[in-house]
């Protein structure tokens, strides 16, 4: 209740621009110029600040490539700080999967065979679409559009695209392949996060694959207390996002949602700040490590 709670705020704070959505205008002001740390599109009508991916790609796009150190230096402080744990609490396209996850159908774990190879597809993403393409495939004026927006993000979609096109009729008569492409893609993202826990998050958004890589020294991170963990292996097969738990809580995959930390009936596990936690598989038993799946 608590995570959805500040999923809730973070959403509407994000979004909180109204006059955007009763005149189908884009808000321009100063505060644009921050980057939201979630997934949430620039051109959403009620988008108050710049999706991080897309200020990435702009900036590595354009004749300036001196602000991108300013959108990576704040996207690295995000990941240093909270991890994935912007993921789990902050994201609102990740809150939208939660929600469409909770209706009532028959959920789906894809064999391991299936499950990792898919999981680097979002890696893949990051460099090619979101850091490669939009560095080297330029037209003639030296510029790059951004490719993971322009190409594949569902969140574009469904917060600018969607609301822009039905309120503006110039836009209708402009739709071709591409927004028909984009609709396909999100209907499958959505539809996957129904049987799927957070199939998005899981295989295609390279925002969680960036966060990802600072997981194991962000400065929240889950810890476990040897002493208090008795090996039943409850942690990790409650996770929904399948951490090798309790060995590495603070796997790339975890999005510190706290199911394992519900589920732990020797409340072994806990999120604090980094320089509060100790070494986490050190003082594992060692039959607990072997247990993992």
């Amino acid at each position: 209740m608590k995570r959805g709670i500040v999923q809730s705020i973070a959403t509407l704070v994000a979004n909180s621009y109204l006059p955007g959505f009763w005149k189908g205008t884009i808000y321009s002001g100063k505060i644009k110029y921050l980057c939201f740390p979630g997934l949430n599109c620039y051109s959403c009508p009620g988008a108050l600040g710049s999706c991080p991916l897309g200020s990435l790609q702009a900036v590595i796009g354009s004749l300036k490539y001196s602000v991108s150190f300013y959108v990576l230096g704040l996207l690295s402080f995000f990941g240093t700080t909270l991890g994935r744990l912007i993921c789990g609490w902050l994201c609102p396209f990740g809150f939208l999967q939660d929600l469409l996850h909770k209706i009532k159908t028959k959920k789906v774990n894809l064999p391991r065979s299936i499950d990792r190879p898919l999981r680097t597809l979002k890696y893949f993403l990051l460099l090619f679409f979101v850091l490669f393409f939009p560095m080297f495939l330029n037209n003639q004026y030296g510029t790059a559009p951004p490719y993971f927006c322009q190409w594949i993000c569902p969140a574009g979609t469904l917060e600018g695209g969607i609301p822009l096109v039905l309120y503006h009729a110039s836009l209708r008569d402009m739709v071709g392949f591409l927004f028909g492409w984009k609709l396909f893609l999100l209907l499958v993202i959505l539809t996957g996060a129904l049987f799927i826990y957070r199939f998005f998050c899981k295989y295609l958004c390279p925002l969680g694959a960036f966060y990802g890589f600072f997981n194991r020294i962000s400065f929240v991170r889950l810890h476990v207390d040897p002493h208090q963990c008795t090996g039943c292996n409850q942690c990790a097969k409650s996770c929904p996002m399948q951490v090798p738990l309790p060995s590495q809580p603070n796997h790339h995959e975890c999005i510190r949602c706290g199911a394992c930390q519900k589920s732990c009936p020797g409340q072994a596990i806990s999120l604090q700040w980094n320089w509060n936690c100790r070494n986490e598989t050190k003082e594992l038993p060692r039959e607990t490590v072997s247990k993992e799946a």
